[in-house]
């Protein structure tokens, strides 16, 4: 199937249509996935005889780390990397058209929470300003400027500055509700420095401590950051360098996928094998928005996958690398 008719689709897609709209991506990135017909081909996999998604193989995201995965050919409009301590080795995902991703991040932060238009948008995230290359910090560039709002823009570490706008918000603003949308570090070095009543604004961790503070869990992180700011929930997201779509959880840590992901969990010994609904597993993912590069992705995330289709992370697999996103669970 051709290339923009597969995106069409991927548009519009929905629930009902999901299963056959995945293996259509998976016969087209088995034929122009260079990487990826290599390893069905090691796996003695037949693309022709794959009917169902359960039959589908994931690619290790480690792969991100060694090679640039692309599905045809074609030259990056961008390089999206992943953050990473000294001496590792980052993920580099390519980006064909920035503004598939922009529309594919838009529609899926809509869908849960309404219109970006009108909307403050305040990102603390210092860690990921500081270095190129982060999808995250593309991705909240493009919301602020959806917003349209005067108060919306970055922040390093101008904690003064985001306060008063802040401040000002909470008392009064009429539209939108107001994201402020941190990194997990900076929001606690918020909640201990500026406490303030925030309980007209979504308080929105993307995760990560990058090394500034010691890791705590996430149960720990919202209860302290619900305390400083008077939110009766802290909202999250999931994202990473390897996917061009988010899931966001509005309450205890549940993330709720777009429309275009989908979360599977598989046993940790056995990846060909997958565990039931609500039953400790590592995820494998399925990002339709990837067609350009891989959309079947076995991550190195422990979680649970619920029979609605939201889903927990818990943590890392032993021996994988300490990733900026890491929320350790205990």
């Amino acid at each position: 199937m051709a290339r923009a008719k597969l995106l069409e689709r991927i548009k519009g897609v929905n629930q009902e249509d999901y299963d056959l709209l995945a293996l259509d991506v998976f016969r087209y990135q088995a034929a122009h996935n260079l990487i990826y017909a290599q390893f069905l081909e090691l796996l003695r996999i037949d693309p022709a005889g794959v009917s169902r998604l359960a039959d589908i193989p994931y690619l290790p995201i480690a792969l991100f780390k060694q090679y640039a995965l692309q599905t045809g050919a074609w030259s990056p409009a961008r390089t999206f990397t992943s953050s990473g301590t000294t001496g590792t080795t980052t993920s580099r995902h390519l980006l064909r058209d920035e503004q598939w991703y922009r529309e594919n991040a838009r529609r899926a932060f809509e869908a849960q929470y309404g219109p970006l238009a009108g909307r403050p948008v305040l990102a603390l995230l210092p860690a990921y300003l500081e270095r190129t290359g982060s999808s995250l910090v593309f991705m909240a560039d493009d919301f602020i400027r959806q917003s349209g709002h005067e108060l919306s823009g970055f922040f390093l570490d101008n904690f003064r500055e985001l306060y008063k706008k802040l401040a000002w918000l909470q008392h009064n603003h009429t539209g939108p509700r107001p994201l402020l949308i941190g990194v997990s570090f900076a929001l606690l070095d918020l909640a201990e420095g500026l406490p303030y009543d925030l309980s007209n604004c979504i308080i929105m961790e993307t995760g990560g401590m990058k090394g500034r503070r010691k890791e705590i869990t996430r149960a720990a992180l919202h209860a302290t950051l619900a305390r400083a700011f008077h939110a009766q929930h802290i909202h999250s997201e999931y994202g990473m360098t390897e996917l061009l779509s988010q899931a966001y959880a509005p309450q205890n840590g549940r993330f709720v996928p777009a429309a275009t992901l989908r979360v599977a969990a598989r046993e940790i010994t056995d990846p060909f094998s997958q565990v039931a609904p609500g039953k400790t597993g590592a995820l494998n993912l399925i990002d339709l928005a990837n067609l350009d590069t891989i959309s079947f992705i076995a991550t190195d995330d422990l979680g649970r996958v619920y029979p609605d289709g939201t889903f927990e992370v818990l943590g890392r697999m032993d021996a994988s690398d300490v990733r900026g996103c890491n929320l350790l669970v205990l």
